[in-house]
């Protein structure tokens, strides 16, 4: 293998804010939805009046924005609590929670603060490592803070107890489209955003959900992390290491450096990588953060795994002047080139140890493009392979 790696993690590309030349729309957080129902229900409770627009606060820092949101629904009971819907709009992004209803029923109560508890839809954390206390509602710290400033814009919790309590109808089976049962979020969707804006196709939210899902793993004593690219090769993940727990399985896109600093921090022990060529060959050459945008494949480094797997020189030109790694890849299947796919195994774990100063033992796994079945071997073979690089 090349002398002198140079292991390198680029940093993260800004969100895919431009489809075809056009720029995408902007939507908001559950948070901020959630903090705007707030308000306008603690309005209607204090003034008597139904409410046809809020105002809120977004958490920014530096210069103050206010947006305005229109209510959906504002009902108020007799004298004891007010209730207010604010739809949530996600502007381009493919958000399962987009159009939810958000709900914010208000009430007061003979103890003075803010007690905030989940309705119908708004899930129950079970497992540490979250950042929120188990038993409690899967509400995150910035949309807590943005209910209570919300909340103190009206009232003074101070001086008038109020019970606040947040529903999303419909919020269990939109998180079935989720990841919130493995991480332990059970019985509906989290209440979620740090900006209160939902950039489309936001690669900051992915990246921040590998962290989560690591800080999970570690709050629960668990020492093996598998890392996939997407949904087909956690597939195969699974069926490879069948006996681990579900949450140990990390979909981790193009955050592969940032999931094994998380991993080291939180004192995890080994990680297994399931990947197919292309991420493979970016491992290999020693780039952690895969996103097409901030790295390509390098040829030359296929073309010299392809000499010294004992390909003939028509074969490494060939993969130099392949199109794509996978291509690389068929041309290793086309002349039999065995040894070739675990080279690249090997060379991608050994950058993957060394960006982490060997603190992790890693495991480096390519899964065929076609069967998902590990290349060169079983499924159920996995201790007696020599894929899997460590």
């Amino acid at each position: 293998m090349p002398p002198g790696r140079n292991i390198r993690e680029p940093s993260m590309p800004p969100s895919m804010e431009r489809v075809k030349g056009e720029k995408l729309r902007t939507g908001w957080t559950t948070g901020a939805c959630a903090a705007a129902a707030v308000k306008a229900a603690a309005s209607a409770l204090v003034s008597g009046e139904v409410q046809e627009e809020v105002e809120i606060r977004l958490p920014r820092k530096g210069e103050e924005r206010r947006v305005r949101f229109p209510v959906e629904r504002c009902e108020v009971g007799v004298a004891s609590w007010a209730e207010a819907v604010v739809v949530k709009d996600a502007g381009d992004d493919p958000d399962v929670t987009d159009g939810a209803h958000l709900t914010a029923r208000v009430s007061w109560r003979a103890e003075p603060g803010l007690e905030l508890d989940r309705g119908e839809g708004v899930g129950l954390v079970t497992r540490p490592g979250l950042g929120l206390a188990v038993g409690g509602p899967a509400i995150n710290d910035v949309p807590r803070r943005m209910i209570s400033y919300s909340i103190q814009e009206v009232l003074d919790p101070g001086e008038h107890g109020v019970r606040v309590v947040i529903s999303v109808p419909g919020g269990e089976e939109m998180a079935e489209k989720t990841t919130n049962a493995r991480l332990g979020i059970v019985g509906g969707v989290s209440i979620l955003g740090t900006t209160g804006i939902v950039r489309p196709f936001s690669t900051a939210a992915w990246r921040a959900s590998v962290g989560q899902a690591v800080n999970v793993m570690g709050a629960q004593g668990l020492e093996t992390l598998v890392l996939s690219t997407g949904g087909l090769t956690e597939k195969a993940a699974m069926r490879l290491l069948p006996d681990l727990d579900e949450v140990c399985f990390v979909e981790v896109g193009d955050f592969t450096g940032h999931a094994l600093k998380g991993a080291v921090k939180n004192g995890l022990k080994r990680v297994f990588f399931v990947g197919m060529a292309g991420k493979l060959a970016k491992l290999a050459a020693g780039i952690m953060m895969t996103h097409w945008t901030r790295s390509k494949v390098d040829n030359d480094l296929l073309a010299r795994i392809t000499a010294e797997a004992g390909g003939d020189e028509e074969l490494i030109q060939e993969v130099k002047g392949a199109n794509t790694a996978r291509h690389a890849y068929e041309l290793w299947l086309g002349a039999e080139l065995e040894k070739a796919p675990h080279l690249l195994c090997a060379l991608a774990a050994e950058n993957l140890s060394e960006f982490v100063e060997g603190k992790l033992e890693v495991h480096v796994i390519m899964v065929d493009f076609d069967t998902l079945d590990p290349v060169g071997a079983s499924p159920g073979a996995l201790e007696r392979t020599t894929w899997s690089a460590a």
